[in-house]
């Protein structure tokens, strides 16, 4: 962490990290100092295991219900952050952090290591993200707290069905497929899921930007306010899950964008 970037992008991080503080689902922070070469940031240490390994330690014990639970909670620290003038970038399962193994424990919102505030009516345009979950917008390079509500419907789809809704073997062609293709909302999983679960994923996937639900207006959408079945998902779910855990980290990491 030796270059001027670097260094300002951390000293960034730390100012949003400090105006965030305070939300009972995002990562605490404590402290951070600098010396002549690197900066240092004290948070939260967060030993449960990310979103969707704590999805699969569940077993069959995964339903419909349980997915929406996790939305909301998602939904719920994401419109803080908009609230506080910061959108994310990288909203992805392996940035929700337990905090210990109870079945209990609180999940955490972590890494703002490409956040950014943002003013109501201002567009931002560096390309940054993870590739699976980048908005068209983005890629557009014009966007807002928009790309952070496409990046939650992809999570929610993936928490839905197992599988991701825009896939490639190169980043190339996960951009090609996000600004092209639509989600496959006909194979199962999905004919045994809500309507309103369906309805849901819509809406935050769609490509228009200016027709994407808020953080607000999804909070109130009926498949959150709706109570559901508590048949549990269908174990085709847990097998596609395995096999995107099963990809090496260093490969996830290689689908991390940030070009300005």
């Amino acid at each position: 962490m030796t270059t001027a970037i670097s260094i300002e992008d951390v000293r960034r991080e730390v100012k949003i990290l400090k105006s965030l503080s305070g939300h009972k689902s995002l990562v605490k922070f404590y402290d951070a100092c600098e010396d002549d070469v690197n900066v240092y940031i004290v948070m939260e240490l967060c030993e449960g295991g990310e979103l969707l390994g704590r999805i699969l330690a569940r077993g069959g014990r995964y339903k419909e219900e349980d997915a929406k639970a996790i939305v909301q909670q998602i939904l719920g620290v994401v419109a803080f952050c908009h609230l506080q003038g910061v959108v994310h970038r990288d909203l992805k399962p392996e940035n929700f952090l337990f905090t210990n193994n109870d079945e209990n424990a609180p999940m955490k919102l972590i890494d703002f290591g490409l956040s950014d505030f943002t003013r109501p009516d201002e567009r931002l345009n560096d390309i940054v993200g993870s590739a699976y979950y980048v908005a068209p917008e983005v890629l557009h390079r014009s966007y807002s707290n928009e790309a952070d509500m496409w990046s939650i419907g992809v999570i929610t789809y993936i928490l839905l069905c197992g599988s991701r809704p825009f896939w490639a073997r190169t980043e190339s062609g996960i951009f090609r497929s996000v600004l092209r293709a639509d989600p496959n909302f006909d194979d199962s999983p999905w004919p045994a899921l809500s309507p309103e679960a369906k309805d849901f994923v819509r809406r935050l996937l769609n490509k228009d930007y200016r027709k994407r639900m808020t953080a607000a207006q999804a909070l109130t959408h009926p498949w959150l306010r709706k109570e559901q079945s508590s048949i549990p998902l269908d174990i085709l779910v847990y097998k596609l899950i395995t096999s995107y855990l099963c990809v090496t980290p260093l490969k996830r990491a290689a689908l991390k964008v940030h070009v300005i």
